[in-house]
């Protein structure tokens, strides 16, 4: 199914957690264990169970898995609601990054129940029972739910995503027409949450020289922008056999981005904006 809109979640259940070989190379340290099994609180009539990764790296211990029970008639309807009851009420040591509760700043984007989303816009009766909550798969954990962006924030600067123009400034703005402006319709509004470069195995596999599809939507929506005057600079700047031709058309980009947006389609736009210009 391919996801429309930001109210709908795809209506499979995937794994939850792929079994890994014992000879796979992964470090005892890397091994999630069994957590805390906070009480309920007293007196709660509709409680909801919540398995939360929690990750301390100051305190010399693995990963563990913490049983939270969260009174649903004291909390609000969304998940990033349950993560601040359980922060207030429960444990003030979790840790997650939260902004503005409306689905635009990207910064609650995590993995529940198996699927890459914003916190903010997940309702808590679409989630499984114990729901399950972990950080975003493929990226460094500073703390709990909260991931090391640094290297796919660096590969969205490599793109340089900002209007980059060769004629003189205009007295005013640079000015566009209803159907050129119409083009970059379906790529501004990444708030790059990263859900989808995170559920991207090709990223997984070269994320060291694989742009990733946020960052390759980012570079359509300024190479379809007809107010910029570096296209072929930026052509040049991907076409290389992994910044961009990693890309397997896998579609977890897809499936799993929380405004509804299709990165798999901005990467395509690129080849194929290549081989145009190739002739």
């Amino acid at each position: 199914m391919i996801i429309k809109t930001a109210d709908q979640v795809s209506r499979f259940t995937w794994l939850k957690r792929f079994p890994i070989p014992r000879n796979f190379n992964v470090t005892l340290e890397s091994r999630i264990e069994p957590g805390r099994a906070w009480p309920a609180t007293a007196g709660a009539i509709r409680k909801k169970a919540f398995d939360i990764y929690r990750y301390d790296p100051d305190s010399g211990r693995n990963p563990r898995l913490d049983r939270f029970h969260v009174d649903l008639d004291d909390c609000g309807p969304m998940v990033l609601d349950a993560l601040i009851w359980i922060k207030n009420n429960v444990d003030s040591t979790l840790t997650f990054r939260r902004s503005c509760r409306e689905g635009v700043c990207g910064s609650c984007s995590m993995t529940m129940d198996g699927t890459n989303w914003l916190a903010c816009t997940r309702f808590i009766s679409d989630m499984a029972t114990p729901a399950t909550i972990y950080p975003l798969a493929n990226m460094r954990i500073v703390k709990d739910l909260v991931p090391d962006q640094t290297h796919v924030f660096a590969q969205y600067a490599a793109i340089q995503p900002w209007l980059r123009s060769k004629t003189p400034k205009p007295e005013k703005e640079r000015l566009q027409s209803r159907e050129e402006r119409s083009q970059i319709d379906g790529y501004y509004e990444c708030i790059l949450c990263f859900c989808c470069t995170s559920g991207c195995p090709s990223h997984w596999w070269n994320g060291d020289r694989f742009l990733g599809p946020a960052v390759l939507l980012q570079a359509w929506r300024w190479l379809t922008d007809s107010r910029d005057e570096a296209k072929d600079e930026r052509l040049d700047n991907l076409e290389d056999p992994f910044r961009l031709y990693r890309c397997h058309t896998i579609l977890n980009c897809t499936r799993t981005c929380p405004k509804g947006l299709n990165p798999g389609k901005a990467i395509a736009e690129i080849k194929k904006m290549i081989v145009e210009r190739e002739g």
